[in-house]
């Protein structure tokens, strides 16, 4: 299944029936009245937050949602039929944004959370609605109200407890494929990761979930590399995850591009908890691992801790420190081999 995080789409409510004008006609009932009746509703585009959906691919496929219009009213005192919902089902983490992009309609953060986002028009009175004693035979009936269009964006925020940032081949899917049943493309270029993948990492006893994005590079605020708009799905982490490549050659410089691309990118993400870890180290001898730590120490203006995804030096120490960053309402409660084993008898 291919990765899609944002989608444009078109929905319309349904309009309102409109009212009928009748009179009762029947035999030894000379004066029978009015007797037109309402119309019925128009249906409601409404988005839904479900679960078993990551991904924005269905409405790449169909843009356009309109939900049924009322059934006008008819004699006998008979009210039109409402017209059917439509139901916009989105996975959870889904911001419903404006034709602008930017003005919030609605942040689809728990399951099973609903947002009306066009309501149908209502029915139409019909004559019967309109008698009085002194117009005991009114000839007059509204017409149901007309639905409402909209232009709407549906941008996808993945929910994670902790995020990886870092330059491309820092290690951040080694990290996830080494911690997690994830197995996100692994090579030896830039740029291997496209779209986010999520991982669900466990030590001492509990669990949470770390979210792997594409790597930045300087200028990824501007639109250089894939940008920096897959930044939005390490927003709602608790914590990041922040990884230098040991053996690169300016390891503050790289420390600096990142922390400039996250100001760059505004909102508190800048300012979101961070574990910075020198990885790769097993590629280093002691004595540059010190020089290295060192440099990059001097650059975060704070502790620096060693690791390497692919021999698993420091892993669990890494591990740690992120859970001890994460609220105890987040973290799960991890399953035991036995759970996990199929039943036999």
């Amino acid at each position: 299944m291919k990765f899609l995080d944002l989608a444009k789409v078109y929905i319309r409510s349904g309009a309102g029936g409109n009212g009928a004008i009748s009179f009762r006609r029947e035999k030894y009932i000379e004066f029978g009245g009015p007797d037109g009746g309402n119309g019925g509703h128009g249906g409601d585009v409404i988005a839904e937050a479900v679960d078993g959906l990551n991904t924005l691919i269905d409405f790449r496929y169909q843009q356009h949602f309109f939900a049924q219009n009322g059934q006008g009213g008819m004699g006998r005192m008979k009210t039109g039929k409402d017209g059917e919902d439509i139901v916009l089902r989105v996975p959870v983490g889904t911001e419903i944004l404006e034709e602008d992009g930017e003005t919030l309609i609605a942040d689809m953060t728990e399951l099973g959370q609903r947002v009306v986002l066009a309501g149908g028009g209502n029915g139409g009175f019909g004559n019967a609605h309109f008698k009085t004693s002194t117009n005991q035979a009114p000839r007059r009936a509204n017409p149901g109200l007309e639905g409402v269009e909209r232009t709407i964006w549906l941008r996808l925020k993945l929910i994670a407890d902790a995020g990886l940032l870092g330059l491309p081949n820092a290690g951040k899917s080694t990290f996830l494929a080494a911690t997690s049943n994830a197995r996100p493309k692994i090579a030896d270029y830039p740029f291997t990761t496209l779209h986010p993948n999520l991982g669900v990492v466990g030590v001492d006893g509990a669990e949470f979930v770390v979210a792997d994005i594409p790597g930045l590079i300087e200028g990824a605020s501007e639109g250089r590399g894939l940008g920096d708009l897959f930044l939005g799905h390490v927003e709602r982490c608790a914590v990041l995850l922040h990884l230098i490549d040991g053996t690169a050659d300016d390891v503050a410089g790289d420390y600096r591009t990142i922390i400039n691309e996250l100001e760059a990118y505004g909102g508190e993400l800048a300012e979101k908890p961070r574990v910075t870890v020198l990885n790769k180290v097993d590629s280093l001898d002691p004595e540059l691992r010190d020089m290295q730590r060192e440099f990059l120490e001097e650059a975060v203006g704070g502790p620096v801790m060693l690791m390497s995804g692919a021999s698993g030096e420091g892993v669990t120490e890494v591990l740690r420190a992120l859970r001890d960053k994460i609220s105890a309402d987040r973290l799960r409660e991890a399953k035991s081999q036995e759970e996990d084993a199929p039943w036999r008898p």
